[in-house]
């Protein structure tokens, strides 16, 4: 039981992590589309909330308003929560 209930925390700590990693780079390519800078790829964007960052990168495009042009983050955004969430509740039936 121990080991399940650390194995949760160290979930958690990394969705944690990954999600404010993930916010913070929508912040920095916001700050950088602005003022014309060298832009985070798209694709680093996708796979972090793929890999669990999806609640920063809600937040940061909420936030930042940033990437609301584009309805591919939202899908992903939400397929990767959808994923997630389904992970966690196969895990424990």
């Amino acid at each position: 039981m121990e080991l399940i209930n650390t194995s949760i925390r160290v979930a958690l700590a990394w969705y944690a992590l990954i999600s404010v990693f993930l916010f913070s780079l929508y912040a920095l390519d916001k700050k950088q589309a602005q003022i014309g800078g060298r832009r985070i790829p798209e694709r680093t964007l996708h796979l972090t909330a793929l890999v669990g960052g999806f609640l920063g990168g809600l937040f940061g495009r909420a936030v930042f308003r940033h990437k609301t042009r584009k309805p591919v983050f939202l899908i992903i955004m939400l397929m990767s929560a959808i994923i997630h969430t389904i992970f966690w509740v196969l895990l424990f039936i």
